[in-house]
């Protein structure tokens, strides 16, 4: 993990596309914005964890089974 320092209105670059402001520091929360293409998903990380588990639990019923059977022709 790189650890970096940064003041409000200081940048951090992540490759060519990517730009984290420090936006406000108040107490023990800090607000960030977060430049990024359209095409790059962004997630506060529980919102990122939920996401995957719902998607872990779609993938494990059985009707999810039937329908994925059925839409690639199998009986």
């Amino acid at each position: 993990m790189l650890i970096l320092s940064r003041k409000v209105d200081e940048k951090i670059k992540i490759g060519e596309d990517i730009t984290i402001t420090l936006i406000e520091v108040r107490g023990d929360q800090v607000k960030i914005g977060v430049e990024a293409p359209k095409n790059v998903k962004v997630f506060r990380q529980e919102v990122f964890e939920a996401i995957q588990q719902e998607n872990k639990e779609a993938c494990a019923t059985s009707e999810t089974l039937e329908a994925l059977s059925k839409f690639l022709g199998g009986k």
